[in-house]
C-alpha cells in the first residue's frame, strides 16, 4: 500500500524512496529527493532542489526549501539540504542558498530539534543535535556548529557564528559570534560563563569544565598581562576545548560577545 497521500503533489522528477510517508495535500517540487523512512506530515510544500535525508519528521504547515528572501537572488540554481534524523516542527521556514554564499547551499545536519516557527534563512550551514526553540530566526549566512541550545524567541544576526555546546537563553539577540561552551542572554546578548548544564548533560569531566571557567575567566574578566597569557597557553596545551574556545575567537570577523561584567 502506498504512504503518498492520493491528494499529495509531487514533481515527476521528485526522487522519493518506497518507504516515505507523504501527509494529504503536501506539495512536492522539482529535483527534491527524500530518502528512507522519512515522514512528510499533511500540508507541507517542499517547494524545489531539496536533498532530505533518511528518518526525518517534518511536521504540517512547514515551508521547506522555498527561494531565498534576498533581494539579490535573480533565479540562479541555489539548494537545501536536509541530513538525517531531524525533526521540524510545525510553520517552520527553511530556504535555499544563493550564489553569494559560495556554495548556493544551505545546510542542515542530523538530529537536528527545530521546534515551530523557526526560520533559518539561506547559506546558513547548521550542525548535528541542536535544539532551536519556538520562532528562533537565523538570518542569512550563519554558521552553527553542534550541540547548541537556542532558546525561544532569540534572533541570529547574519553572518554571525554559534560555538558548539553553547546556550543562548529566551530572547536573546545574537548580532556577534556566541564562542563554544558558554552561555548567553539579553538583547544584545552578553556572556554569563559558561554552559555548565549543557556541558554536564553531554558528560564534560568535571576537569575540563574547571578549565574551561579559568579559561573564560581569563579571556574575558582579566586583564591581559604575561602571567595570565601563560596560564591560557597552558591550559591549551592540556586541554583541546579551552583550545578552541581560544581558537574560535580569535578567528572571528564580526568579534565575540563580551562579558556582562568586567572584573
Amino acid at each position: 500500500m502506498s504512504k503518498i497521500h492520493p491528494s499529495a503533489i509531487i514533481h515527476s522528477s521528485a526522487e522519493i524512496d518506497s518507504t516515505v510517508e507523504v501527509g494529504a495535500y503536501s506539495v512536492i517540487g522539482e529535483n527534491v529527493s527524500i530518502d528512507k523512512n522519512t515522514v512528510i506530515g499533511p500540508h507541507v510544500v517542499i517547494s524545489r532542489d531539496c536533498e532530505i535525508g533518511q528518518n526525518n519528521k517534518i511536521y504540517q504547515f512547514a515551508s521547506i526549501s522555498e527561494i531565498p528572501q534576498d533581494k539579490k537572488y535573480n533565479g540562479e540554481d541555489c539548494k537545501l539540504v536536509i541530513g538525517s534524523g531531524n525533526t521540524i516542527r510545525e510553520y517552520c521556514t527553511i530556504n535555499r542558498g544563493t550564489k553569494a554564499g559560495g556554495e548556493s547551499i544551505t545546510q542542515l545536519g542530523n538530529n537536528n530539534w527545530i521546534m515551530a516557527y523557526v526560520h533559518i534563512a539561506h547559506d546558513c550551514v547548521i550542525g548535528d543535535n541542536n535544539v532551536m526553540s519556538n520562532a528562533t530566526s537565523l538570518a542569512g549566512h550563519v554558521l552553527m556548529g553542534s550541540n547548541i541550545v537556542l532558546a525561544g524567541y532569540v534572533l541570529v544576526h547574519q553572518f554571525c557564528r554559534i560555538g558548539d555546546y553553547s546556550f543562548a537563553g529566551m530572547g536573546a539577540a545574537l548580532n556577534q559570534d556566541l564562542p563554544p561552551y558558554l552561555l548567553a542572554t539579553g538583547s544584545f546578548a552578553k556572556t554569563h560563563g559558561l554552559n555548565r548544564e549543557g556541558l554536564r548533560r553531554n558528560n564534560f569531566d568535571p576537569l575540563k569544565i574547571n578549565s574551561l571557567h579559568k579559561a573564560y575567566k581569563l579571556i574575558f574578566r582579566s586583564s591581559n598581562n604575561p602571567t595570565n597569557t601563560k596560564e591560557l597557553e597552558n591550559l591549551c596545551k592540556e586541554h583541546e576545548e579551552v583550545s578552541n574556545l581560544l581558537n574560535f575567537i580569535e578567528q572571528s570577523d564580526r568579534g565575540v560577545i563580551q562579558s556582562s561584567k568586567q572584573e
